[in-house]
């Protein structure tokens, strides 16, 4: 059954993390992969708050399955943040390359610390 509910939190996150990416990347005239950025961020501050509401007794585990594997596994992209450096570094924008590792990953474990004490505080 619990794969029932991380396929149904896929089924979700696959088409949001495209919406959100093509969203915000047409309000940007830039190369820099700015929707990227954003579902990443986004699903490093939900899981934190998923993760910290399930650990902490404010949801069941079935909700880690539906909402942390499922939605946050399909939201958030690992390969596409990698094609998206490379191509950047390839085509000449080194530092563009180097701003989104570091963005990236500061924002993505900025966004789940406080997405973890966000939950610790409404379920202490």
């Amino acid at each position: 059954m619990s794969w029932v509910l991380v396929v149904a939190g896929a089924m979700v996150g696959a088409p949001l993390r495209y919406l959100t990416d093509r969203a915000v990347q047409s309000r940007h005239g830039s190369v820099f992969p700015w929707g990227t950025v954003t579902v990443n961020v986004a699903g490093c501050l939900l899981l934190g708050v998923v993760t910290g509401a399930v650990t902490a007794g404010g949801a069941p585990e079935p909700v880690r399955l539906l909402l942390g594997t499922g939605l946050c596994g399909a939201l958030t992209t690992y390969s596409t943040f990698s094609f998206e450096t490379l191509r950047l570094a390839e085509t000449g924008a080194r530092l563009l390359a180097a701003a989104n590792v570091a963005l990236s990953v500061v924002a993505g474990l900025g966004a789940v610390v406080l997405g973890t004490v966000l939950a610790n505080t409404l379920w202490p």
